[in-house]
């Protein structure tokens, strides 16, 4: 994630300048509910047992049949987490905590993020960021020692936001910043990156004993995170006006970078196109007959003759193309890292990936990133400066076709294992409990291979002590660590079957490049004609991207109802404020969105609910059937605040974003489990925020075909349900 910066700057939020003139202030009579890290007994609805423990014990993951295996060629799927900066780096009395209570919501593998941010691996009190902070290495080394001890896996990021000092002989360094773009093509920073990740990747754990080039532990070698020298074309990122010191991630190239690049479009064009039409393209550009030729500006897009366009757009595609097959080159047969390797990540839905994915599909995994509604932040206009944010606070159920679901599909290709190493509802989001189970579950119907959520922290989460919510984070956020556990049963498990039919799609390559052109109407996709339901009912695969290019699609029914091929997934809209997704299999059963004004029941779940937006799962914890399961676990969940917390008039940002303790709003009603056979009690265990138990159990009450769940008292996220026959 390439915003860590900003967070940390607006955390806590108070606007400088007023949005709107009222504001709404969060109802702080919802009880306080505390997710506590620190150790404790083994929780009641600890899912550990999916993991295979210790991580690696029998080889390195591998791709077969375009998805992740382990060495005996089983499935393997990922349910990860991302540990972002000082929570990649725990102390070492924290690390088995946190690695304990991963493991025991179902993660199997942490995507270590920032760590090459200066001051996290590389110290910060050098003149140069060419060495690694011996101190941070040992407890990375701990770390990972811990995690894969419980089962789970490890997923290194190279390049993220490493920053340039004097002693790194970078030309301009302070205008240049992350350097987006420029890693691609500039010699001095390739050969920085490939230090680098020779320093991190022959370093042996001290606790492993092994190098990490050969630690079956670590499943994911990647390059660099939401870096795209395409993306940087398209978005006026590559024009050399960049004079100043950079700030923040996403800014122009400094002007020497610029010219050098300039110079190599040149001397790439002149191998390849005839010199009459280069000397039209000059007329045309109004420049003298040997002057290079300039790179096109985005708004000179729409305008720019097809030929002109069609030549520069494959001269990004290359470079980025020659990057990552170099770079795997020199990691595997120079380094010899076993790991597997992913280059970067569709991650902006607002314009064509495809450009990108036929690079990153040379390589071993192709990977996406998401976040719905994520914040957008406004400047003052009176100083320049950032101060606030917006979100649309508009639920997911009711846009499904422009789902994270959907969103994400466009991504993934035939013949690839596919991730998404970066997924969030980010608060403040009145909807956020929808994000987490509607994921796993359309995750599992498009068979895709794992999913990272962001993130877990940017700081050890043991050591944060009354820790409010924050952007990104799921460490305090008691709805979203809740049902991570479920998540993990519907996608780890298998409980949600994959589509019985892949519809494939190809581009030819002018359509690829000219993708990049097409009008913001097409997103996600850039298919015209592509049936956006499509992705809810059978499974996308691109299979390729070098046509001939796919004609006419069959059309999908989007009326009231969107049903998965397999019959288990059905996401219902009628318009605004009616969305239901509904899950209904034999080990997992969900209900999420608008219950109250919609109803909903499955197989062994009838919900009559007062809480008028709301998420609940139903998931069996000994690998039986629902109806056969003699435990099962349930999550009731709903909006989730910190105390004090404000909003606008508007509900799509914040005046205060308040303080700890997290609050969370009661799902209120009652729950119907049906169809028990032979059922003689049924006792529900609430449990707090860390997983214990919290209070009595609850012993339910007989009504007609079903056992009664009263919700609201206790207040909580989830319960462990115990049967007995």
């Amino acid at each position: 994630m390439s915003l860590y910066r900003v967070v940390r700057r607006l955390l806590p939020f108070v606007s400088s300048f007023s949005l709107v003139a009222a504001t709404a202030v969060a109802d702080d009579s919802w009880p306080p509910f505390t997710v506590e890290w620190r150790a404790g007994a083994p929780s009641p609805a600890d899912v550990s047992f999916l993991l295979d423990a210790p991580a690696g014990k029998r080889g390195f993951i591998r791709v077969k049949d375009g998805h992740l295996v382990r060495p005996d060629g089983r499935q393997f799927r990922i349910w990860g987490i991302n540990a972002t900066g000082k929570a990649a780096l725990p102390a070492k009395e924290s690390a088995p905590v946190i690695a304990a209570q991963l493991a025991a919501r179902g993660i199997n593998c942490v995507r270590f993020h920032f760590l090459d941010q200066v001051g996290r691996l590389i110290p910060a009190d050098r003149d140069d960021t060419r060495t690694l902070d011996p101190a941070a290495l040992d407890r990375l080394d701990f770390f990972i020692a811990e995690l894969k001890k419980r089962g789970i896996y490890s997923n290194l990021n190279l390049n993220v936001y490493r920053t340039y000092k004097a002693g790194d002989g970078v030309r301009e360094h302070e205008q240049l910043g992350n350097g987006k773009g420029a890693t691609y093509f500039d010699k001095r920073l390739i050969e920085l990156q490939r230090e680098y990740a020779r320093q991190l990747l022959t370093h042996i754990n001290t606790y492993t004993r092994l190098a990490y080039r050969e630690e079956p532990a670590v499943a994911v070698v990647e390059f660099v995170n939401e870096n795209s020298l395409v993306e940087s074309w398209t978005q006026n990122r590559l024009l050399g006006k960049q004079t100043a010191k950079a700030s923040g991630t996403w800014h122009d190239i400094p002007p020497s970078y610029a010219e050098a690049l300039t110079k190599k479009f040149n001397v790439w064009l002149a191998g390849r196109v005839p010199a009459e039409t280069l000397a039209r393209w000059r007329n045309e550009a109004g420049i003298a007959a040997d002057a290079p030729l300039p790179r096109l500006r985005k708004e000179e897009f729409a305008k720019a003759a097809k030929d002109r366009f069609e030549a520069e757009a494959p001269f990004y595609m290359e470079i980025e193309r020659n990057f990552y097959r170099d770079m795997a080159k020199f990691l595997r047969d120079e380094l010899g890292v076993k790991s597997l390797f992913a280059g970067n990540s569709d991650h902006g839905h607002g314009g064509s990936g495809y450009p990108l994915l036929s690079s990153l599909a040379q390589l071993d995994i192709v990977d996406g990133h998401i976040y719905w509604q994520h914040p957008n932040y406004l400047t003052d206009p009176k100083t320049g400066k950032r101060a606030g944010f917006t979100i649309g606070n508009t639920p997911m159920v009711d846009e499904p076709l422009k789902s994270s679901v959907i969103q994400l599909s466009r991504s993934a290709v035939a013949g690839k294992p596919y991730t998404v190493s970066e997924a969030n509802h980010p608060s403040p989001n009145e909807n956020a409990c929808e994000g987490v189970p509607i994921l796993a579950a359309y995750a599992a119907l498009q068979d895709w291979d794992g999913i990272f959520w962001y993130t877990l922290a940017h700081d050890d989460v043991v050591a944060m002590t009354d820790a409010a919510l924050s952007y990104f984070d799921f460490a305090k956020d008691p709805v979203k660590m809740s049902q991570l556990a479920a998540g993990a049963l519907m996608f780890l498990r298998g409980d949600v079957r994959s589509a019985q039919r892949t519809v494939g799609r190809s581009y030819s390559r002018e359509q690829v490049a000219e993708s990049l052109r097409l009008p913001r109407s097409e997103q996600p996709y850039f298919t015209p004609g592509f049936p956006l339901a499509l992705p809810l009912t059978h499974a996308v695969r691109i299979t390729s991207f070098d046509g001939p290019p796919t004609g006419a699609f069959e059309p999908v029914a989007t009326a009231d109802s969107i049903e998965s091929d397999t019959r288990e997934l059905v996401w219902r809209t009628s318009g605004k404020g009616t969305g239901l997704v509904v899950v209904d299999t034999p080990l997992s059963q969900a209900l999420v969105g608008h219950v109250a004004k919609q109803g909903g029941k499955t197989k062994n779940l009838r919900a009559e609910i007062q809480t008028p937006f709301c998420a609940l799962t139903l998931g069996a914890l000994d690998n039986k059937a629902v109806s056969a399961s003699a435990k099962l676990l349930l999550t009731v969940t709903a909006r989730v605040a910190n105390t004090g917390m404000e909003w606008n008039a508007k509900r799509n940002s914040l005046e205060k974003w308040g303080k700890a303790p997290v609050r969370i709003e009661p799902v209120t009603g009652r729950i119907v489990l049906t169809g028990f056979a032979k059922a003689r009690e049924v006792v529900a265990q609430p449990l707090d925020g860390g997983g214990q138990p919290l209070g009595q159990p609850i012993v339910l009450s007989r009504d007609g075909d079903g056992w009664v769940l009263d919700l609201g008292k206790p207040p909580t996220t989830w319960f462990v349900i115990t049967l007995r026959r």
